[in-house]
């Protein structure tokens, strides 16, 4: 476990390091809190929704989580342009451990990000419904960092250049972030959407994060729970399976 603790430490550092990383990560979020929370909330309002922002701050939090997590796996395709996976690979230590180490790296970075983005949205006006959510918003924030961080290494094991790796996470992020319910409610949506939303893994992630945040739920939490831990254990499966396969 030591190699997957030193890959762990090795990926923490590189982001705290990149100042720019940081700050530029948290731009979109705070651009669509501040833009569509405020142009938004009055309409929300007087539909009878309540409060804008407090119903959108969980999805940004989550759009924040995801887009750092599953993003992480370029890291995989540069360290094997610029030889660092081969001398990874070849080390006298598993790939399990190298993939864990990897995993919880990225999965650790997305949760810096998705608190950054929480404690800039108090800022904004969100008010957590209690303070006691925060440990099942926080779990909940894991299973969601986990499970983008295990995709997102999963498609870049497959993959030898960034540009095609770009161009599959654009075709999936946007989907699953707009299709999740993050800025939207899931009540009567047309037939077509609401079944889309409904085999979106990102969908429980937000729904549970919201339950967790503010007390309001399309589903039950434990539900949310459930699925985004059946999930997020497939994609582990698969994404070490994948990994296993890279040739040096």
């Amino acid at each position: 476990m030591k190699a997957a603790f030193v890959l762990w430490l090795r990926q923490l550092k590189r982001y705290l390091r990149s100042k720019s990383r940081i700050i530029g990560s948290v731009g979109q979020p705070i651009l669509f809190l501040v833009a569509l929370g405020y142009g938004f909330g009055p309409i929300y309002a007087k539909a009878g929704g309540g409060n804008y922002i407090n119903f959108l701050a969980p999805g940004v939090i989550g759009q924040a989580i995801l887009f750092t997590a599953i993003f992480s796996g370029i890291e995989l395709i540069w360290d094997r342009q610029f030889g660092f996976l081969k001398e990874t690979l070849v080390a006298p230590v598993s790939r399990l451990e190298i993939m864990l180490g990897r995993t919880l790296g990225g999965a650790t970075i997305a949760i810096i990000q998705g608190l950054i983005v929480f404690v800039l949205a108090l800022f904004i006006g969100f008010k957590p419904a209690s303070w006691a959510g925060l440990l099942p918003a926080l779990l909940m924030m894991f299973l969601i960092a986990l499970f983008f961080t295990g995709l997102g290494t999963a498609i870049a094991a497959t993959l030898q250049d960034m540009q095609g790796f770009q161009l599959i996470m654009n075709f999936l992020v946007m989907p699953l972030f707009f299709l999740s319910g993050a800025l939207f409610p899931l009540d009567g949506l047309p037939p077509g959407i609401a079944k889309v939303t409904q085999i979106n893994p990102f969908t429980y992630g937000i729904d549970g994060l919201r339950a967790a945040l503010t007390g309001q739920s399309h589903f039950a939490f434990s539900l949310d729970l459930m699925v985004m831990s059946g999930f997020t254990l497939v994609i582990l499966v698969i994404g070490t399976y994948l990994f296993s396969k890279i040739e040096i």
